[in-house]
C-alpha cells in the first residue's frame, strides 16, 4: 500500500497493519507496517488530508506520526500535487540546512514521502503543540518566548530564501514552552512573483492582490498579526495599523513598522529579532553549515577562463548559416540514408487517398503561391544509395539551405526520446515565439504523424517505446525535422537525431555525419551519474548501477570528432535528464520549478551551468563532464520530461514536462538563431552580460550568502 485513504480495522481480531513504503530523508527507503487514523481536511480550502499514523516497525515502540496526503481523485489535479511537492521540497530543506542544530524543533520533522504514487504522501513525527488558534489569549509570561521563536523561524527562513506564505494562528503551534511553524505547503522563494494566498488579516495586503516579488518582510506582517491576535484575542485590520496598538506597549515597541501596508516599509525578521532576542540572529548565521559548493563553483570558473583564452577557430557552424544562394541549390545530408542529394524537380512525388506515393511535376503550376503549397506537401525520393530501402524526403527540408542538424547523445536507458519528443513539443506549443521565432512544419503529414504517435500518447500519461530506428545504423535515427523562420526572416530547417553512441562503428558514413552535426545535447542519466542514497532504489527497480566512468555514449561520439584546436568548436548542451529524481537536491531544487522563460538570460543560464557542473563534479566525478571539458562552448541544464515516474507503463499524475526547451534556446542562441546580449559567440562562455564575474557574483543565492558570512564568522572566532 502506498497510502490508501481507507481506515483499516482495528481492535481485537481487526484487519492486520498496512504495508508502507516510502523514501526516508536521507534517501534511503522504508518498509514497514502502517496504521491510521481517520483522515481529515487539514485545510478546508485545500484538497489535502490528514491522519494520525503509527509505523510498527518496532512493537515494542510504535512511531507516532502523522501523514499529509492526497486522494487518488485530487492527486488527479497537478496543482494539488504541486502543493505536497513544495511541502516535501521545503520540509527537506529544512531538515538539510537544521537537522543537527537546535533550530530544528521550530518546524515539523519529515520522516519520509512517497510523492510518485497515485495517492501521494507526506509523513511527519507527531506535531508540538496545538495551533494557537484555538488559545483564546496567550499568556503575558508565554508572549516573549512565542515571540522569539516565531521571529527565529522567520528568520531562518530568510536565510534559505524562503517566505512563509501561510503564516496564521491555525499553522502556529505553542506548547507553553517553544513554538512549531507549519504551513510548508505555501512556502515560496524569495524574488519570485507574489500570488494571492491566505486569509485576511494574516496575508499581507500585496501577496492578498498578488501584486510584485516574494520579500521575507510579507511574513513579518503574518507573524504581526497572529501576535496581535494573541494578545487582544481579536483580529486586526486588514491593511492598516490597529488604532488601539500604542495600549499594548510591547506589541508598539516592536511591532509598529511590522503594519506597513507595503513590505518595503517593515523591518525584516532578524531586525525583529534582534529588538526580541538581541544577538540570537547573529548566531543563527554563525550556525548555519559552511559552503561545500565553493571549490566546485571556482573550478567551473577556472575551465571558462580557459576556454575564454582559446581563440575561435574557423568553424563550419557559423550563426546563421543555412540559406545559401538559389532556394534548393544546396547539397544537404539525407537524414535516413545520411548521403549527400539536392533538390531534383523530376523525383517529386506526393501521396493519393490511399497514401500510395504517385509522381508529381510542378512544372504546370504556375501561381507561385498555389506552387508553394504544392510544394510544402511533396515529397522528393532519395537514390543516394541505391543499399538503402526507398525513402523519401519533405521538399522543404531541400529548399533553405543545409539543415542545423541537432544530435542527441546518450545510452539508451537516459529518457532521450522523452525528451526529445517534449523539446519538440514545446516548441509546436509556440514556446520559441518569445525569442522571435516561428515554427512550421517541414511535411505536416509527417508531423501530424509525430504528434499522433509520440507526442499525444506521453502527454495522456503512457511511456514511450524507445525511438524506431529510421536509417540504416543503428547509430543515428532521424525523429523529427522543423522549418525555424528567426526574427530576420530567415528560414532553416532544424532536424533532430537521436544517437545511439555506444554502438558507433568507425565508419565513413558514421564519421561524415558526426562532421557535418550543428549541435550536440549530452543527456545525462542520473541514476548512472550519481551515487546519491534517494535513487538506490531506481537503481535497484532498473537493474543499473552507478558508472564513475562516464557515460559510454558521450566517449565513443567525443573520440569520433575532429579537433583542430584545444576545444571543438560545435555549440553542445549537456541536460541533466530525469531530474525529477531529484526534485529536492540541491541545486536541482531552485531550477527544476521555474517557469518557462520568456527571455534568454546568458546570467541566468550561466549561473544554472554553474551549479550543474559543480553537482555533476561533486557527486559523478569529472568523467561524466567530459563534453563540457571538451567543447568550447557547452552550457549545463536541468530538464524532466515527465515530472514523474511511471507505474504500470504510465504517469500517474500525467507526464508534465519541466525545462525541456532551455537546451535548445541555448543551441539556438550559440547559433545566431536567438539573439542575445553579447552576441552567439560569447554565449556560454561566461561574458554573455556585462561580465563573468559579475554575473558569478549576481548568481550568489541568499542561502550561500548567509552560509559565506557564517563561515568568515567561524574564522574571525
Amino acid at each position: 500500500m502506498t497510502g490508501s485513504m481507507r481506515t483499516p480495522g482495528s481492535g481485537p481480531g481487526g484487519a492486520a497493519p498496512d504495508k508502507l513504503a516510502f523514501t526516508l530523508a536521507s534517501g534511503r527507503r522504508r518498509t514497514t507496517p502502517a496504521r491510521f487514523g481517520r483522515a481529515f481536511p487539514r485545510d478546508r480550502q485545500l484538497p489535502h488530508l490528514m491522519r494520525k499514523c503509527l509505523l510498527d516497525g518496532n512493537d515494542d515502540n510504535p512511531e507516532q506520526c502523522v501523514q499529509v496526503c492526497l486522494s487518488a481523485a485530487d492527486a488527479a489535479d497537478p496543482a494539488a500535487r504541486a502543493l505536497l511537492d513544495t511541502e516535501a521540497g521545503t520540509a527537506l530543506h529544512l531538515h538539510r540546512a537544521l537537522g543537527d542544530t537546535e533550530y530544528a524543533v521550530l518546524f515539523p520533522r519529515i520522516v519520509g514521502y512517497e510523492l510518485d504514487a497515485a495517492e501521494p504522501y507526506l509523513l511527519y513525527a507527531a506535531p508540538r503543540g496545538i495551533p494557537v488558534a484555538r488559545t483564546p489569549v496567550l499568556a503575558a509570561t508565554d508572549q516573549p518566548g512565542f515571540t522569539r521563536d516565531l521571529f527565529l523561524a522567520l528568520c531562518l527562513l530568510e536565510s534559505q530564501g524562503l517566505v512563509p506564505r501561510g503564516v496564521s494562528p491555525a499553522t502556529v503551534l505553542w506548547d507553553g514552552a517553544r513554538a512549531q511553524l507549519w504551513g510548508l505547503e505555501a512556502v515560496t522563494g524569495v524574488g519570485g512573483p507574489r500570488s494571492p494566498w491566505g486569509r485576511q488579516p494574516y496575508c499581507p495586503p500585496e501577496q492578498r492582490l498578488g501584486v510584485g516579488d516574494s520579500d521575507a518582510r510579507d511574513a513579518v506582517w503574518s507573524a504581526a498579526q497572529v501576535l496581535y491576535r494573541l494578545v487582544t484575542g481579536r483580529p486586526g485590520p486588514a491593511d492598516r495599523v490597529p488604532a488601539d496598538l500604542r495600549e499594548h506597549r510591547v506589541l508598539d515597541q516592536t511591532l509598529r513598522n511590522a503594519f506597513a501596508p507595503r513590505a518595503t516599509g517593515r523591518p525584516t525578521p532578524a531586525e525583529v529579532l534582534e529588538l526580541v532576542a538581541p544577538g540570537v540572529a547573529r548566531q543563527v548565521r554563525l550556525t548555519l553549515p559552511a559552503d561545500e559548493t565553493r571549490p566546485y563553483r571556482e573550478a567551473f570558473e577556472d575551465t571558462l577562463k580557459a576556454k575564454r583564452r582559446a581563440a575561435a577557430g574557423p568553424s563550419a557552424h557559423a550563426p546563421g548559416q543555412g540559406q545559401e544562394g538559389e532556394r534548393g541549390s544546396a547539397e544537404v545530408l539525407c537524414p535516413y540514408c545520411l548521403e549527400p542529394l539536392r533538390l531534383d524537380l523530376s523525383k517529386l512525388y506526393v501521396t493519393d487517398s490511399k497514401m500510395q506515393y504517385e509522381p508529381l511535376n510542378p512544372a504546370p503550376v504556375k501561381n507561385p503561391f498555389v506552387r508553394d503549397d504544392v510544394m510544402r506537401g511533396a515529397v522528393q525520393k532519395c537514390t543516394a544509395n541505391a543499399e538503402f530501402p526507398a525513402h523519401f524526403i519533405p521538399v522543404p527540408y531541400l529548399m533553405y539551405g543545409r539543415p542545423l542538424t541537432v544530435a542527441m547523445v546518450g545510452q539508451s536507458s537516459t529518457g532521450k526520446s522523452h525528451l526529445l519528443t517534449q523539446m519538440i513539443a514545446a516548441v509546436t506549443d509556440g514556446g520559441l515565439e518569445p525569442f522571435g521565432l516561428k515554427w512550421r512544419s517541414v511535411n505536416p503529414e509527417q508531423h501530424a504523424r509525430f504528434v499522433r504517435d509520440r507526442v499525444q500518447p506521453l502527454r495522456n500519461g503512457q511511456v514511450l517505446d524507445h525511438t524506431a530506428g529510421l536509417g540504416m545504423d543503428d547509430y543515428a535515427r532521424f525523429v523529427e525535422s522543423l522549418l525555424i523562420t528567426d526574427a530576420r526572416g530567415q528560414v532553416r530547417p532544424v532536424a533532430f537525431f537521436d544517437l545511439g553512441g555506444e554502438d558507433l562503428v568507425r565508419t565513413d558514413t558514421a564519421l561524415r555525419f558526426l562532421l557535418g552535426v550543428d549541435a550536440l545535447v549530452f543527456v545525462v542519466d542520473p541514476a548512472l551519474a550519481l551515487p546519491l542514497p534517494q535513487l538506490d532504489h531506481v537503481r535497484e527497480r532498473w537493474e543499473v548501477e552507478v558508472n564513475r566512468d562516464g557515460d559510454l555514449a558521450f566517449g565513443t561520439v567525443l573520440d569520433r570528432l575532429r579537433k583542430d584546436g584545444p576545444y571543438l568548436d560545435v555549440p553542445a548542451t549537456m541536460v541533466l535528464g530525469k531530474a525529477d529524481l531529484l526534485r529536492f537536491q540541491p541545486p536541482v531544487d531552485r531550477w527544476l520549478g521555474r517557469p518557462q522563460a520568456t527571455a534568454l538570460d546568458p546570467a541566468l543560464v550561466h549561473e544554472e551551468s554553474r551549479d550543474v557542473y559543480g553537482l555533476l563534479r561533486r557527486y559523478a566525478g569529472q568523467a561524466w563532464l567530459r563534453p563540457f571539458d571538451a567543447f568550447r562552448r557547452c552550457t549545463l541544464h536541468i530538464a524532466s520530461a515527465t515530472g514523474g515516474q511511471e507505474a504500470d507503463g504510465r504517469y500517474p499524475a500525467g507526464a508534465g514536462p519541466r525545462r525541456v526547451l532551455e537546451p535548445l534556446l541555448a543551441l539556438l542562441a550559440m547559433h545566431g538563431l536567438i539573439e542575445v546580449p553579447g552576441g552567439a559567440e560569447a554565449f556560454g562562455l561566461g561574458r554573455g552580460s556585462a561580465a563573468a564575474g559579475a554575473a558569478s557574483r549576481a548568481s550568489v543565492s541568499p542561502e550561500e550568502s548567509m552560509r559565506d558570512e557564517g563561515a568568515k564568522g567561524r574564522e574571525r572566532s
